[in-house]
């Protein structure tokens, strides 16, 4: 299945007026003509299927003929993450979060990162063409870079856990941290690790420390490896 993008649309929408980019692969690329089916999604759950009534490389045009929703998960993931020093790792571990299923991604500028400016509309394509890839309906929500010591203080209502590589023996995420059906946090850090006064401040801040396994892992491995094993201890319930 060939999924579209539509972020404006919604259950009150009637017709689709592709991009003129989107409206040249309809009708160019794929070669799709008047009464062709297409899918298409708003990134929050619903899935359109909707027909084209004007195959037009400018200016596509489709109407809906019929909407479905996808239930809500039972449980939130967001993982906050500090930007990696190469820009491609850290948009391969977007797309791969997109991929196994995240719902909300934040960029963590650390004592130690050595990337602090990120481009969020770059980004933003990336969410995009991995949503579309993996058929989901639901594109994370990504947030602006922010700050260690801002972001720790922000209130949020979740599990909160810190993965880094201080020797003091955390528990394995997997195995006896994680809960199935509840909304969580994980920081991850970036390359050095997390400074002790920022393990310190999350710690004073009710982040648990946490284990991803024994091997020492890059950011983008480790965002990967607690963003599958959350899905898994989910898909298990």
């Amino acid at each position: 299945m060939q999924l579209f993008f539509q972020p404006d649309i919604d259950e009150s929408t009637q017709q689709i007026i592709f991009s003129r980019e989107e409206s040249k692969h309809i009708v160019k690329v794929l070669r799709r003509t008047e009464g062709a089916l297409l899918k298409v999604t708003n990134g929050k759950g619903l899935l359109f299927t909707a027909q084209i009534i004007t195959a037009d490389i400018k200016q596509c045009v489709a109407k809906i003929i019929d909407t479905e929703k996808e239930a809500r998960p039972n449980y939130w993931l967001h993982l906050a993450v500090a930007p990696t020093k190469m820009n491609d790792r850290y948009e391969w571990f977007l797309e791969k979060a997109t991929e196994i299923g995240i719902d909300e991604i934040t960029p963590v500028i650390c004592d130690h990162s050595e990337r602090k400016v990120v481009k969020l509309d770059r980004y933003e394509r990336v969410l995009q063409s991995a949503m579309k890839q993996s058929l989901h309906f639901r594109m994370p929500k990504l947030n602006e870079p922010v700050s260690f010591s801002d972001f720790i203080n922000k209130k949020i209502n979740a599990e909160k856990f810190i993965a880094h590589c201080e020797e003091d023996q955390p528990r394995i995420l997997l195995q006896n941290a994680a809960a199935a059906l509840t909304d969580t946090l994980i920081l991850i850090g970036p390359e050095g690790d997390f400074s002790p006064e920022e393990i310190k401040l999350a710690l004073e801040n009710d982040f648990s420390p946490v284990s991803l396994g024994t091997s020492r892992l890059r950011t983008e491995t480790a965002a990967i490896v607690a963003c599958h094993t959350i899905n898994l201890i989910n898909e298990t319930e």
